[in-house]
C-alpha cells in the first residue's frame, strides 16, 4: 500500500491509524415543516459507504472548475459535459461524467480548520473539533443506531480510518482490515483468518476458557466501559472466525473477473469493489481511504497522471455496481476530503501548486434518498468562497444521518452523563433530496 506523506510531516497510514442549490442554514423547526409537508423525503438508506481523501483534493480541478477565472485561478484543465443537462466537471474524470446522474455535487462547502488532523477530525464526525472531548465517528454511531448480524462485523474500516468511537466506548470501534485488496491477490484480514495451524477446535477451547475466567472475575469493575467493549471485541472476534458467512463476505475470488475489471487495477478500485461486496452481504458502514491530494507541488500532474484516473474509474465503478446490484437506494455514500485547496495557484513547482484551504470545497452524496444529477450549493467566479448559502460539514454529515434515517439531533450521555448531540451543529440540507 503506497504511503502519502501530507505538508505537516504525517503519512496517510499515521492519521489514520491514530484511530485502530440546497438551503444549508435551515433550522431545525424550518426542516421539519419541510418535512411534515412531505417536501423532504426521510432517509431510506441501511448501510453506508464512506470515501475519504486524505491531503485535500483541488476542487477547482475536480467538480468545480472555473474556465473564465483569470490564468493564475483557473488551472490547466477543462470542463467537460456530463450526462446531466448544465453540469460539467474536470475532463480527466470521464467516467464519473457519464454517472452524473447517480450523484449529487456539494459546491461552496465551507469551514476554518485548515490543518489536516484538524479537517479530518471535523469531516470524519460532522463535529468541530473540541479539547475536551472525542466525538465518534459515522462508523461508530452508525454502528450503534442500525445493528445488524452480530457475526458480521458492523463498522470496517479498508485499510484504517481517522474515525474513532470517542465517549461511545471501544465496543463501536473499527474493524480495520490493515491493507487493501490487490487485484488478482488473495485478501484476507487479520484477525479473521486461522493462522500458525490453528483450527476452529483450538479457537473453540480458547473461547470457553475466556467464559471461565468471565465467571471468575464477575462482578468486578461492572461499569468499566473498556471491559465492556473488550468484551464485545471477545465476542465478535470469535463469532467472525467461526462464520463461514463473515469470512465469505471478504472474499473478493467469489467476484465476476469482468465486475473485478470494471473497477481497474489500483489497489483503491479493489478497495471499492470490497465496500460494495461488504455492504451487500449485510455489513452497515464501510470505510475506503486513498491518499496523495496534499498537492502543495506539481498539483496538475499529480492530478492528472496519478490521482484522478484511479478515482474516476472506482467511483464511477462503486456506483454504477451498487445500482445494478439494486443497492443504490439502500445505500448512502459520502466522498470527501478535510478541504479544498487554494483557488490561486502557487508558484512553488511549474506548473505550480495549490495550498491548503477549507473556505471552499466539494462534497459527494449519493444513494438513499439522495437525488442525483444535481449540483446543490455553489462558489463564487474564483472558486474562492460560497456564492450565497455556506454549507458546513456538520451540515453535510446531517443530511448523510438523515439519509440514514437517523436523527442528528439525537442526544447520547458521556461517562459522566454529559448530553452529546449526535452533530452539535448542522441542518439537513433539503435541497438534496427527491
Amino acid at each position: 500500500m503506497a504511503l502519502h506523506k501530507t505538508c505537516d510531516g504525517m503519512k496517510r497510514r499515521d492519521f489514520i491509524k491514530v484511530g485502530s442549490l440546497g438551503v444549508a442554514g435551515l433550522g431545525l423547526a424550518g426542516y421539519r415543516e419541510l418535512a411534515a409537508a412531505g417536501a423532504v423525503e426521510p432517509g431510506r438508506a441501511t448501510s453506508a459507504i464512506f470515501v475519504n481523501l486524505p491531503g485535500g483534493p483541488s476542487h477547482m480541478d475536480t467538480f468545480d472548475l472555473k474556465p473564465n477565472a483569470p490564468t493564475e485561478y483557473r488551472g490547466l484543465f477543462d470542463p467537460i459535459q456530463t450526462n446531466v443537462s448544465g453540469v460539467e466537471i474536470c475532463e480527466h474524470m470521464p467516467k464519473l461524467a457519464q454517472c452524473a446522474d447517480k450523484y449529487a455535487i456539494l459546491r461552496g462547502v465551507s469551514h476554518t480548520l485548515g490543518a489536516h488532523a484538524l479537517g479530518q477530525s471535523y469531516i470524519n464526525t460532522g463535529s468541530r473539533p473540541l479539547p475536551s472531548l472525542e466525538y465518534p465517528g459515522y462508523g461508530s454511531v452508525i454502528s450503534k443506531e442500525l445493528p445488524g448480524d452480530r457475526e458480521l462485523p458492523q463498522f470496517v474500516a479498508i485499510p484504517n480510518t481517522r474515525q474513532k468511537p470517542g465517549f461511545l466506548g471501544v465496543k463501536y470501534a473499527p474493524l480495520n482490515t490493515g491493507a487493501t485488496p490487490q487485484k488478482g491477490r488473495p485478501f484476507s484480514v487479520r484477525g479473521m483468518a486461522l493462522a500458525n495451524g490453528l483450527t476452529i477446535s483450538d479457537v473453540e477451547k480458547r473461547q470457553n476458557l475466556l467464559k471461565d475466567l468471565d465467571r471468575t472475575f464477575a462482578g468486578l469493575e461492572k461499569d468499566s466501559q473498556l471491559l465492556d467493549g473488550l468484551d464485545s471485541f471477545s465476542r465478535q472476534a470469535h463469532a467472525m472466525i467461526t462464520s463461514k458467512a463473515a469470512r465469505e463476505a471478504f472474499d473478493l475470488s467469489k467476484e465476476p473477473a469482468a465486475r473485478a475489471e470494471e473497477y481497474g487495477e489500483s489497489s483503491f478500485g479493489q478497495s471499492c469493489l470490497l465496500a460494495t461486496r461488504l455492504v451487500e452481504s449485510g455489513i452497515r458502514f464501510v470505510t475506503v481511504s486513498t491518499g496523495g491530494w496534499d498537492t502543495h507541488r506539481d498539483n496538475f500532474p499529480k492530478l492528472k497522471d496519478r490521482l484522478l484516473p484511479p478515482l474516476d474509474q472506482a467511483l464511477a465503478a462503486l456506483l454504477t455496481d451498487l445500482d445494478q446490484r439494486g443497492l443504490l437506494k439502500s445505500t448512502a455514500v459520502f466522498v470527501t476530503g478535510e478541504f479544498g485547496r487554494t483557488p490561486k495557484i502557487n508558484s512553488r513547482s511549474t506548473p505550480g501548486g495549490r495550498d491548503h484551504y477549507p473556505r471552499c470545497m466539494t462534497m459527494l452524496m449519493a444513494g438513499g434518498g439522495v437525488k442525483g444529477g444535481q449540483v446543490v450549493g455553489a462558489s463564487d467566479e474564483k472558486a474562492t468562497l460560497p456564492a450565497s448559502e455556506v454549507i458546513s460539514p456538520s451540515d453535510a454529515a446531517a443530511s448523510f444521518y438523515h439519509n440514514l434515517g437517523i436523527d442528528h439531533t439525537h442526544e447520547y450521555h458521556t461517562k459522566t452523563g454529559r448530553p452529546i448531540m449526535i452533530v452539535r451543529n448542522g441542518s439537513v440540507i433539503p435541497g438534496l433530496f427527491s
